[in-house]
């Protein structure tokens, strides 16, 4: 079959392309000019904590950017200030234009940890709604019906349950599809819940007279507990900027029925490979904590390296084999008489908030020199080595 190593790479982790066909066509007609695809993706900057599930579709982007495609990220500072209502109940929460900006420069932080700067294009929606009147919006809502919209889960279920329906929210599609005629997109990457937008970046283009995007979309991450998807909101998540022994922790946590599904989506381990796994999984001759082992060595080394992967699987051994403290921990040296439990781990980044503390702290995940504590506004006046979940250690000097 022609393309047939590039089609197993862009396969890979994939769980619908639309179409196959196109995507061939595509390969061949870039191999033929020498013209690079435009392979496309849009974040909303809403925020800018990114997690591993959220770097499925740009591993993908990565991907295509190793066989000499070029990666497009859109930032989606007019569509942010809509938010994406899929799968929402409720309208999102407004942001100002500061925000929008001050998220998008970290979450592209981020995104350079896994793409290629020399390979990735970066552009603003503002470039093309900038420049557009009320005209012009009201020709692109033209090529649109109400009924096509009200096929969408989610505005039709909120339509019948009689919650809120912004008109605002009903161009969010319009907008991101646009989005694939502005830069001229070859295909569009993307969660399965995202199908319904991509596939109108497909009938935007027809429109247009354009040829139309391939729609790659992929499965969603599970979040650690196995029961989610991967949301900080469940505190089921493992963030971009979690230091290597968070990173290999959470994943030596997940239930083994997930292995397969992270070193499908958060690895870039070969797909004959991953079959080697799978049946050595089901042959069940293998320990799978093994396996999960080399899962955690793989994420972990993606983001900091094979040395940072080895020092943080021998310092989990160490911690969860033998039951011992880490040798090296983050110190504090208390200058006040006393120090509340919030304050001195929020101070020192072993918790993002107040209300993670909170959370944790009901759900017996605090402790102080080994004992649980459930007293939200305990003290802390001595030396003392406080454990927050199964990883994360602070010592306090008196």
């Amino acid at each position: 079959m022609k393309f047939e190593k590039e089609l197993a790479v862009i396969k890979k982790g994939t769980e619908e392309i639309i179409t196959e066909e196109e995507m061939i066509k595509k390969l061949e007609i870039s191999k033929k000019t020498g013209k690079p695809l435009r392979v496309k993706y849009g974040i909303d900057p809403t925020g800018y904590d990114v997690h591993i599930g959220h770097l499925v579709p740009i591993r993908k982007m990565r991907e295509f950017q190793d066989l000499g495609h070029l990666g497009v990220i859109i930032i989606g500072e007019i569509t942010a200030l809509v938010g994406d209502p899929t799968e929402r109940d409720e309208s999102r929460p407004y942001l100002t234009c500061e925000q929008v900006k001050s998220n998008a420069e970290k979450y592209m932080d981020q995104l350079y940890t896994v793409l290629d700067r020399n390979k990735t294009e970066v552009r603003w929606q503002s470039e093309w709604f900038g420049n557009m009147n009320v005209s012009d919006i009201l020709r692109i809502m033209g090529k649109y019906t109400l009924a096509q919209f009200m096929a969408h889960d989610t505005f039709r279920k909120r339509y019948e349950n009689g919650l809120a329906l912004g008109m605002h929210e009903l161009m969010y599609p319009i907008l991101q599809a646009y989005d694939s005629v502005a830069i001229k997109a070859d295909v569009e990457l993307g969660a399965m819940e995202q199908k319904f937008n991509i596939l109108a970046g497909r009938d935007m283009q027809r429109h247009f007279k354009m040829p139309e995007q391939v729609a790659l979309l992929s499965p969603i991450l599970m979040g650690t507990d196995g029961q989610e998807k991967m949301s900080k909101s469940m505190n089921n998540y493992i963030a971009v900027f979690d230091p290597p022994k968070e990173k290999y922790g959470k994943t030596m946590s997940i239930p083994d029925e997930l292995i397969l599904n992270y070193f499908n989506y958060a690895t870039k381990i070969d797909p004959e490979e991953i079959v080697r796994i799978s049946q050595q999984l089901k042959e069940g001759k293998i320990n799978p904590k093994i396996i999960k082992q080399r899962l955690a060595r793989e994420i972990v080394s993606l983001y900091h390296g094979e040395k940072e992967a080895q020092k943080a699987e021998e310092e989990f051994n160490q911690v969860f084999s033998k039951k011992e403290i880490p040798d090296e921990m983050p110190e504090y040296k208390m200058k006040e008489d006393k120090i509340s439990i919030m304050d001195i781990l929020v101070r020192n980044k072993i918790c993002s908030s107040n209300g993670e503390v909170k959370r944790m702290i009901k759900q017996n995940a605090v402790s102080i020199n080994g004992k649980k504590i459930n007293d939200i506004f305990y003290e802390i006046n001595d030396s003392v080595v406080i454990k927050v979940g199964k990883r994360r250690f602070l010592k306090v000097v008196k």
